[in-house]
């Protein structure tokens, strides 16, 4: 029997290679990995004599040669051995690899672009398909925690034809995933290509296991794509939960949405108070009274340095979540004496995100992000009245905020700030109804966003009574002229904006 050992990383070599050798194992070992064997005392022999040829071009050519490929490859039947017998050839029965060290090189700051092209593994990857493909007749390992596994299998006379295969299936997840990670990486000075290719690669690693799901009995994980970093890091706090990150998604995208200091208050994936001031404490306090009390143990984030002034003014509310892009030393003093619990992350660095996914019953759904760039010179005015300037300004916030609200989405603003926000309602009156509600005697002079069209007047009609007196929305129902005319009849102003923003 022989094994050939090839590996980058030495964990636990050198016991299991003694132990092959102790089962009657033939050890046969590439350069680096012979030269430790053979300084430890284990008995081995060189590539270079199984194959009758020296390693080249420093090493990156040793083991790719018939001599090493056929041995693995043959299938223990008659005509297969007999042709390994006119060439000389013996079979191999085990493969040990792990390949060089591409993922970790590559992403160290100060790895050249050549260091890395170095840590691309050829002969290893061609070893693993090799010895994987051949599972029936081969046993595979490319990670050193299964070396006691293996160990286990051969005491007891070998391993069954299962378990090679759960080695061989690991081998290709292994080779696949480093394949990913060089793509990631050569590809990183490409020009954008079509987002919605035809062929999507989704590799993925975990970052954490998270504590649980949804609910305690659902298992959660954080996952990253190869070679991406977290662009967060958490100052404070309990560890992130699976609910966190969906909340911080939201509220991330909602405050950095806004070029001027903006807050944005999560509550179960929309936001409850969303609000944009010349000063990030006065944006607070206002995204604050939106609805003080939905924003109990919600998840805020702004888009500017936390200071004190705003830290201050945070002291009342439970946050389960804070995050913003930097935090004063004064900012951090006060939010960590606040309490032990509230998570502070800092973000990093701009999220890469070239595409939205979700998971359904059917398969994997991707879509580009909601970033369009609008233009408020083409929105139509389609009432008798013309907004005021006021009523302009807190319609161009409104319609900004309310795509961050899952449909069917209302928000209802005062200046720049929401006061009432209805948010995933199944008809749209009723989105209405609630942010009207929620707004109360705010809602008076406030005017209303709605992210996709009214499909009939009644909306509109409850709005007016509750005291709102300008509405934008995109427009576009069989029924438009019916809504322009109740806007008209209500004394109104309406605009259109042509651009649906549904959130699901």
């Amino acid at each position: 029997m022989r094994a050939l050992i090839s590996v980058s990383n030495k964990e636990g070599l050198l016991p299991f290679a003694r132990e092959l050798a102790e089962l009657g194992y033939t050890l046969i070992a590439s350069g680096g990995t012979a030269r430790v064997l053979r300084d430890a005392g284990v008995p081995v022999t060189p590539v270079s004599e199984v194959t009758g040829f020296p390693e080249i071009l420093d090493g990156r050519v040793k083991t790719l040669h018939p001599a090493i490929h056929g041995g693995i490859l043959a299938r223990r039947r008659e005509a297969d051995m007999a042709e390994l017998a006119v060439h000389g050839i013996e079979p191999i029965d085990l493969v040990v690899v792990n390949l060089y060290p591409f993922e970790e090189v590559a992403s160290r700051a100060d790895s050249s672009w050549e260091e890395a092209i170095e840590n691309i593994d050829i002969g290893g990857v061609a070893l693993l398909r090799a010895a994987a493909k051949n599972f029936a007749h081969v046993v595979v390992v490319c990670d050193p925690t299964d070396y006691e596994r293996v160990l286990d299998g051969l005491r007891k006379g070998g391993l069954s034809l299962e378990e090679r295969r759960k080695l061989a299936a690991k081998a290709f997840r292994h080779t696949a995933f480093y394949d990913a990670a060089i793509a990631t990486y050569l590809s990183q000075a490409e020009e954008p290509t079509e987002p919605l290719a035809e062929r999507l690669p989704l590799f993925l690693r975990r970052e954490t296991r998270l504590r649980y799901g949804e609910n305690p009995h659902q298992e959660a994980g954080l996952y990253l794509p190869l070679g991406a970093e977290l662009p967060f890091e958490q100052l404070h706090g309990k560890e992130m939960s699976y609910n966190n990150w969906l909340d911080l998604d939201t509220a991330w995208h909602a405050a950095r949405d806004f070029a001027d200091p903006a807050v944005a208050i999560v509550k179960h994936g929309n936001p409850c108070g969303l609000a944009v001031a010349d000063t990030l404490v006065e944006a607070y306090k206002a995204a604050l009274a939106s609805d003080p009390v939905s924003a109990f143990g919600s998840v805020v984030a702004v888009n500017r340095p936390l200071d004190e002034a705003t830290a201050q003014a945070m002291r009342e509310l439970f946050i389960e979540v804070l995050v913003a892009p930097a935090f004063t030393p004064e900012a951090l003093d006060v939010l960590r004496r606040k309490s032990r619990y509230i998570r502070l992350l800092r973000a990093t660095r701009e999220p890469v995100e070239t595409l939205r996914w979700r998971t359904t019953v059917a398969g994997w759904l991707a879509q580009t992000g909601d970033t369009l760039d609008e233009d408020p010179t083409t929105w139509r005015v389609v009432t008798e009245r013309e907004p005021t300037e006021e009523e302009w300004r807190s319609l161009q916030f409104a319609w900004q905020a309310v795509k961050h609200v899952k449909s069917n989405a209302i928000v209802l603003a005062q200046g720049r700030a929401t006061v009432g926000v209805g948010a995933g309602q199944m008809s749209r009156v009723d989105a209405v109804r609630m942010a009207t509600w929620k707004a109360g005697e705010r809602a008076q002079g406030a005017v209303l966003a709605s992210d996709a069209f009214f499909p009939f007047p009644d909306g509109v009609e409850l709005a007016a009574s509750a005291g709102v007196t300008a509405v934008i929305q995109p427009g576009g129902s069989k029924r438009d002229e019916e809504v322009i005319a109740a806007a008209n009849r209500l004394g109104l102003a309406m605009v259109f904006t042509g651009v649906r923003h549904f959130r699901h």
